[in-house]
C-alpha cells in the first residue's frame, strides 16, 4: 500500500539539511531502486523552486511500504530525523487516484 510522509522542519533547518542530506538521498534512491518510491521532495519556504537561503518549511514522500508500521519505521529511521532536521513527521495511508 501507498503512504504519504508528511515532514515538518524545524525553524532555520537549511544547515542541518545539509548535512544530513547526502544519507537521506541515498536512502530514498534505494526506495526507489525497489521500485517503491512514487514522489518525494521539500517544501519551500518561499514561493520559489530554489528558495537559497529561506530552505525548507518540511518535505513530502509518498512510498510503497508493507504496512503503516513500517512506513512509520521508515520515516522514524531518516537521516533527517537523527539531524534534527524534522520537529514532527506524520505519516498516513495514502490512495492514489488520479492521474
Amino acid at each position: 500500500m501507498l503512504y504519504s510522509i508528511f515532514a515538518y522542519d524545524v525553524p532555520n533547518s537549511l544547515p542541518l539539511r545539509g548535512q544530513a542530506r547526502p544519507e537521506h538521498i541515498a536512502r530514498l534512491q534505494a526506495l526507489s531502486a525497489e521500485g517503491k518510491l512514487f514522489v518525494a521532495g521539500p517544501n519551500p519556504a518561499i514561493d520559489s523552486s530554489e528558495p537559497g537561503e529561506a530552505g525548507f518549511t518540511g518535505s513530502l514522500i509518498v512510498a510503497e511500504f508493507d504496512s503503516l508500521k513500517a512506513a512509520q519505521a521508515w520515516a522514524d529511521a531518516d537521516p533527517y530525523m537523527a539531524a534534527g532536521v524534522y520537529e514532527k513527521v506524520v505519516v498516513k495511508p495514502f490512495k492514489k487516484v488520479l492521474p
